[in-house]
């Protein structure tokens, strides 16, 4: 081991030995072996030196400055460093990433600590670790006010060890009180999954995410209650699963240059049975959770994915649907042609704005989605020839003036603005095959269409090739109705 001091690498060349002088640094016995030790939150980092096994306190904590320079790692607020003592006398060190003893490099955040100790013989010694955090950390949403208020006082389960700011505990996917002391940091009344740097699931699972709720005591891992493979932690409210990736049957995919890890966790049901049949009174549970990491250098998480059992499908039957496909004056879509105004006379390739729309609808969840819409020289949709506008919700690629398809979200100020499709036209003639005599009659629009509601198992959109502007349209199909009022004279 080399000696204390900055002599073992140039001035100003801290990072450079740290990444090309690995031999020269030593290691910390059993330093980072689980994900309470370094935790990489999206400002700062934080780990923490536990006792030795004599249970003696290390002398004094080194870092190592951006120009190579050495200092004792105490509370220093000017370069982003808080130093505290945690309950069973372990040390526990927070260091902003924009602090004075932090290198960005190469995708990651570097943080130099040595340790002074002394040997079996007595003699002191120092011992380095690089601390490592990549610089892009997956961050879950801050729970809602409601999913944390749900929580009382005495059911809390803590997220963070002390101390921890709002903003770290938040990014956890944990909810934060600043009024509590002893546990300001605790999970919400939902599910909460972690992937840590170190390679662990962590998933705690609220008694409340079902109705009626969970029986916490049969709620495992779908692998079964090995050993390691238990709650970690429970309570009234909550339990707790944490375990390495490799363990207690998860599975492992290859997803170009990420590793994929899965498992899943699932209750158990009081099933009563008699002679004509069986009852359950216990919700349906079954979590899966997917963690992907980064195999091309470090192994750091990338993505947290949750997925519970779907709702059940809404209920569906015919009846009645008013729909409208109407012409707009004007590109703005602010005024229509009325039933008077047809057929509207245009020139050819002048543009044509068209919408469909739900009338006498007021549910905001349900989604208008055309199929297809095209145009014949008569009011009759079957009559040949035809020319298709719209083909599967996309714009027809064969012709040389594609649809257009017109965005409709909440800018445009409609109350319901999934209740509307919009779309630009050109004017076209229909020619004659045989002849090639251009028809001089109105040209009619048609479209079939549905109405169908998002769910988990029916997206309502899809998209439409790279080459067209994208907008959605639907895999669902539910009460198609077709048009035939509209036509314009070429």
């Amino acid at each position: 081991m080399a000696g204390v001091g900055q002599t073992r690498c140039p001035l100003g060349a801290v990072l450079l030995c740290v990444l090309y002088c690995p031999l020269a640094l030593g290691t910390w016995d059993g330093f980072l072996e689980d994900s309470s030790i370094l935790v990489c939150g999206r400002k700062s980092l934080q780990f923490t030196l536990p006792l030795s096994k004599g249970g003696r306190v290390s002398h004094e904590l080194t870092t190592w400055d951006t120009v190579g320079r050495s200092h004792t790692l105490q509370n220093d607020s000017t370069c982003g460093v808080w130093v505290s003592q945690t309950p069973d006398g372990s040390r526990k060190v927070d260091a902003s990433y924009d602090g004075c003893y932090i290198y960005e490099w190469n995708g990651n955040y570097l943080m130099v600590v040595g340790i002074e100790g002394t040997d079996a013989d007595g003699h002191k010694a120092l011992r380095e670790k690089v601390l490592r955090c990549h610089t892009a950390q997956p961050a879950l949403d801050a729970p809602s006010p409601s999913v944390c208020a749900a929580i009382q006082s005495q059911d809390r389960l803590s997220c963070m060890l002390l101390p921890i700011t709002q903003g770290d505990c938040e990014e956890r996917g944990c909810c934060y009180d600043p009024t509590d002391r002893l546990k300001p940091c605790y999970y919400g009344n939902t599910v909460t999954a972690q992937c840590t740097p170190d390679g662990q699931f962590s998933i705690v699972v609220s008694r409340d995410v079902t109705l009626p709720p969970l029986i916490l005591d049969s709620v495992h891992l779908a692998s079964g209650s090995s050993t390691g493979c238990v709650p970690v932690v429970k309570n009234n409210a909550f339990v707790l699963f944490q375990f390495p990736l490799s363990a207690c049957g998860t599975t492992f995919q290859m997803d170009g240059a990420m590793g994929v890890y899965e498992n899943e966790l699932v209750a158990d049901q009081d099933v009563r049975t008699w002679s004509l049949g069986s009852i359950t009174r216990d919700s349906t549970f079954r979590l899966h959770v997917r963690c992907s990491y980064s195999l091309s250098g470090n192994f750091l998480p990338l993505s947290i994915q949750v997925f519970t059992l779907p709702p059940p499908p809404a209920v569906s039957q015919p009846g009645p649907l008013t729909l409208e496909l109407r012409i707009a004056t004007e590109q703005g879509y602010g005024s229509y042609y009325a039933d008077r105004d047809y057929p509207v006379v245009k020139v050819l390739r002048d543009p044509i704005y068209v919408e469909v729309r739900i009338l006498q609808r007021t549910d905001p969840n349900l989604v208008l989605v055309l199929h297809q819409c095209w145009a014949t020289p008569s009011a009759n949709p079957q009559q040949q020839p035809q020319w298709p506008v719209l083909v599967d919700g996309c714009p027809y690629t064969g012709d040389n003036y594609q649809t257009q398809l017109v965005p409709v979200g909440a800018a445009t100020g409609l109350q319901f603005p999934s209740h509307y499709q919009r779309f630009i036209i050109r004017t076209f003639t229909f020619v004659d095959s045989a002849s090639q005599q251009t028809f001089t009659g109105p040209v009619y629009l048609h479209c079939s269409a549905s109405v169908c509601q998002p769910s988990l198992l029916a997206s309502c959109t899809t998209s439409c090739p790279a080459a067209v502007r994208e907008y959605p349209s639907s895999s669902a199909s539910l009460l198609p109705v077709g048009w035939d009022n509209s036509a314009w004279q070429a």
